[in-house]
């Protein structure tokens, strides 16, 4: 760790921002001195907010029809080889109230861009789980939609909404995505969601196909500015069923070294240790809570379905990944000193005025 990074590191910390070319100047020199003060700074803001508690979130992956054909994903539309499937409403709807009986205060009902659910359907889900269950937050990460469905959901009862930006240059988006999908209407759609009055959750790919270290700084320039709720980051992962199967996977020191930075640059942050660190690494989700991550997302979804919603090659969708072996992943959290708790817990500081 050379003298300017240990420089930035410290102004980082201080005033949580740098320029473009300073985070470029931080990723270039990574190395693991520079990783384990970054993860110093960072757990000690995330003990400050939130003490040593690590919040969980109950994930209905309810379809993996989808629309869209990005070149990265295993629900892409193109894939021919991909086992669709859709839960009915009653399905969803059991999936929380399931999740609401073994403690989870908080759902997270996940798809891929499917229109064979309308706005209506969306909406009375949300209204079904909300009556029986009116304490528990519902977040939606269901893609791009226009504001007015945006509003709809807000009304029906969602508080949440997870959108990943995916990476902040817009050259990189378009050699991500097909020439249908933009990444200005990206950028509106969670500026839709923010000003709704939605807690809004952004995130991106750390070394997807072709991405630099300036492009991965300027997604952290990018939390930086947009300050978002929740930011949801994982390692690039490829599948073998998409057009960049041949391109190398992201690698956990970079990813790990990215969720420390996001809690020096916006400490308050819900944070996830994401199914994408857990896949790459069998302790990846705890190295992610030691980096400065403060949740975790078990799978609720029906057993005979977790193994479709394949978004990369090797996901974890048994073990600690399902509900019922919830007791399993409180042990590990358990194990490097945090504790698992069932509370919504919001952005704006669990501890901390």
């Amino acid at each position: 760790m050379n003298e300017r990074s240990i420089q930035l590191l410290d102004r980082l910390n201080t005033t949580h921002s740098l320029s473009l070319e300073e985070y470029t100047y931080l990723l270039d020199h990574r190395d693991e001195e520079l990783m384990r003060s970054a993860a110093e700074y960072a757990v000690a803001y995330q003990k400050k907010y939130y003490g040593n508690r690590v919040f969980i979130r109950g994930l209905v992956e309810f379809t993996n029809y989808c629309k869209n054909n990005c070149l990265y994903c295993g629900i892409r539309r193109g894939n021919r080889n991909c086992k669709r499937y859709r839960l009915s409403p009653e399905e969803i709807v059991y999936c929380a109230n399931k999740g609401y009986d073994l403690g989870f205060r908080t759902v997270v009902l996940q798809g891929g861009e499917d229109p064979y659910f309308s706005d209506e359907m969306i909406c009375d889900i949300l209204r079904r789980i909300k009556k029986e269950h009116p304490d528990m937050m519902i977040t939606l990460s269901i893609g791009e939609r226009t504001k007015e469905s945006y509003e709809a959901y807000f009304k029906a009862g969602a508080g949440r909404y997870l959108l990943r930006h995916e990476t902040a240059d817009p050259t990189l988006y378009g050699h991500l995505h097909p020439a249908e999908m933009s990444w200005e209407n990206r950028m509106r759609c969670l500026r839709d969601l923010r000003d709704i009055g939605y807690q809004v959750g952004a995130g991106f790919m750390v070394e997807s196909p072709g991405q630099t270290h300036r492009q991965l700084a300027m997604d952290l320039k990018f939390i930086e500015e947009f300050l978002p709720d929740m930011c949801g980051i994982g390692p690039y992962i490829s599948h073998r069923d998409t057009p960049f199967a041949e391109e190398e996977s992201g690698t956990l020191p970079t990813t790990l070294f990215c969720l420390s930075l996001i809690r020096m640059i916006h400490p308050r942050v819900l944070l996830p240790a994401t199914t994408a660190l857990g896949t790459v690494d069998i302790k990846g989700r705890e190295r992610g809570i030691l980096s400065g991550a403060n949740v975790v997302m078990p799978n609720l979804s029906p057993r005979d379905v977790r193994e479709k919603y394949t978004l990369y090659d090797g996901k974890i969708c048994t073990g600690e990944e399902a509900a019922e072996c919830i007791r399993c992943l409180k042990e590990r959290v358990r194990f490097v000193g945090y504790e698992i708790v069932t509370d919504v817990g919001n952005p704006a500081g669990y501890l901390a005025p």
